[in-house]
C-alpha cells in the first residue's frame, strides 16, 4: 500500500473520530486508499486483506465494518434480506444489483424519481428508503 493510500485511510479514519489500530487502517487504506468509492462485502473484503499480504481474520473484518458503519463511513445495502453489501458511499443514492454476478454497484441519482410514498403508520416516520434495481443480463 502507497504512502499516499494510507494517509487517505487514517484521514479517513480520523474524520469520524475512529482510533487507527492497525487492523482499522489496513481495512480502510484497502475501502478509499485510492479515492474512489466501493461496494464490498466482509468476505470479498477480507479476501482482497488477504491478497495483499494483511493478516486479519474474517470476524475482524465484519467487525471493522459494523464500526465504519457506525461512525457514519460506510452505509449497508442489504439485497435479498441476507446479503450485505457496504458502501462508502453515504450520500443517498439508488443502487443496481446485479444477479448474474453478484455485484452491486450505484445507479444514476439524478434519473430516480420517486413520486410518492405511502404514509407512515401513526406513530412512526420514514427514516430512509433504499432503492436496489435488479438486473440481469440478457
Amino acid at each position: 500500500m502507497t504512502p499516499d493510500a494510507q494517509q487517505r485511510g487514517t484521514h479517513w479514519l480520523s474524520q469520524a473520530g475512529l482510533r487507527p489500530t492497525r487492523q482499522r487502517l489496513t481495512l480502510a487504506t484497502l475501502l478509499v486508499g485510492d479515492g474512489q468509492n466501493r461496494h464490498v462485502t466482509a468476505e470479498s473484503l477480507f479476501a482482497l486483506a488477504k491478497d495483499q499480504g494483511e493478516r486479519v481474520s474474517l470476524a475482524t473484518v465484519y467487525n471493522t465494518l459494523k464500526a465504519f458503519c457506525d461512525a457514519g463511513l460506510m452505509q449497508e445495502v442489504t439485497v435479498d434480506g441476507s446479503k450485505s453489501y457496504f458502501d462508502t458511499n453515504t450520500h443517498d443514492h439508488p443502487h443496481f444489483y446485479w444477479e448474474d454476478e453478484g455485484r452491486l454497484t450505484d445507479a444514476p441519482a439524478d434519473q430516480l424519481e420517486i413520486a410518492r410514498l405511502p404514509g407512515a403508520p401513526d406513530g412512526a416516520e420514514i427514516a430512509s428508503v433504499d432503492v436496489v434495481i435488479r438486473l440481469r443480463r440478457v
